[in-house]
């Protein structure tokens, strides 16, 4: 993004009454970051959840690769991308648990 589309939403944002300093910043830090900054994610004892590879998730399943890509395009498991890049560079943990435990399906 170039610095003057930034500094234009910058101004948009502080002429609007309605958007508190601290809304205003997350929202700047969202359209800085491309979206990605609302992608983080915490487990519920306030850490960031681990990011596992296909072959991790196939070997906690006890499964191939194969089936790995199955239930990604089935939407029972979600892929991660990191900001900048094209391919998915794996699975969170917290979410792959949850399947283990047949909490979602």
């Amino acid at each position: 993004m170039l610095p003057t589309t930034l500094d234009a939403v910058k101004a948009v944002l502080k002429a609007d009454p309605t958007v508190s300093t601290a809304d205003r910043a997350q929202i700047v830090t969202v359209v800085r970051s491309n979206g990605y900054a609302a992608r983080t994610k915490e487990t519920s004892e306030g850490r960031v959840s681990r990011l596992l590879t296909r072959a991790e998730v196939g070997k906690r399943f006890c499964r191939s690769l194969r089936f790995v890509d199955k239930l990604a395009a089935q939407g029972v498991l979600h892929r991660v991308t990191m900001p900048g890049r094209v391919r998915a560079c794996g699975f969170r943990e917290d979410e792959v648990n949850q399947v283990l435990a047949g909490e979602v399906l």
